[in-house]
């Protein structure tokens, strides 16, 4: 049985390489949605619609015994539908482990999709482990597209205009609540630098650097789900829109491995 990673499109392969990265043993099948992407802007209900026919996709053509969605979107507004749909499966999410990183500072700002903040799950987490804590939240919409086209070079008029709400609030950590994000880290980390009332020192809470530590620990916990995972070192990637940014990518990060092309309906 295989371990399955889906995101709405491209940003999740951070997720997905970090953890093969970690757990280089397992065999993984990354499905991005791409011809949908993206997800944040879209109902909860149409998330939960998009996220079922890949989580079912990924159970019953790919034979995957665990699912992470690397989705934010789709953890905040779809992980537990899921995982009462799919009873047979172990399906987790993304958004809880970077709430726990978060948890350890006072001051938080989350930056994500527009469905992400509306949901109120980073806030709602975090209260549950630091109730103290003050969580201030910004939507970035247009950080998604950019990612899928690969435009780094035009993204820093929209990250100096999504991350200025933070000024003055005088965060600790900030964290990037959509798998998207980690692709600016650098022009992120760089545009917070320059706001001088938001300060030099603040945590990025990126979850390709929590992620795989996470799963790991988890699967030692559980030897039950361990064990069911086969261990070959392959890796499959699937999309529903071939786009020349994926195709790149996988070939750059997967050691030469072809996006296949699928249909979800």
């Amino acid at each position: 049985m295989r371990i399955g990673i889906f995101d709405s499109g491209l940003g999740g392969l951070i997720v997905a390489r970090a953890i093969r990265r970690a757990m280089p043993q397992y065999d993984y099948v990354y499905l991005g949605d791409t011809k949908r992407v993206p997800y944040g802007s879209r109902s909860c209900k149409t998330v939960q619609e998009f996220t079922e026919e890949s989580v079912r996709y990924l159970c019953e053509k790919e034979k995957c015994s665990l699912i992470v969605l690397a989705c934010n979107t789709a953890s905040s507004q779809a992980l537990r539908k899921m995982q009462k749909i799919f009873t047979g499966q172990k399906i987790l999410g993304v958004l809880i482990p970077a709430a726990e990183e978060a948890a350890k500072f006072m001051r938080i700002g989350v930056l994500g999709t527009a469905g992400t903040v509306a949901s109120k799950s980073f806030p709602a987490e975090i209260k549950k482990l630091n109730p103290k804590a003050k969580i201030f939240q910004n939507a970035a919409p247009m950080l998604v597209p950019l990612a899928e086209a690969w435009e780094g070079n035009n993204t820093v008029p929209f990250i100096k205009k999504y991350l200025r709400p933070f000024a003055g609030k005088k965060i600790e950590a900030l964290v990037l609540g959509c798998t998207h994000y980690p692709i600016f880290k650098r022009e992120i980390a760089r545009t917070l630098r320059s706001f001088s009332e938001v300060g030099k020192n603040i945590k990025i809470i990126s979850q390709d650097e929590i992620v795989p530590e996470k799963l790991k620990n988890y699967l030692a916990r559980h030897p039950e789900i361990e064990k069911k995972l086969s261990q070959g070192a392959t890796a499959k990637i699937l999309v529903t829109d071939e786009t020349e940014t994926i195709d790149k990518l996988a070939q750059k990060w997967f050691g030469g491995v072809k996006p296949k092309l699928i249909s979800l309906s």
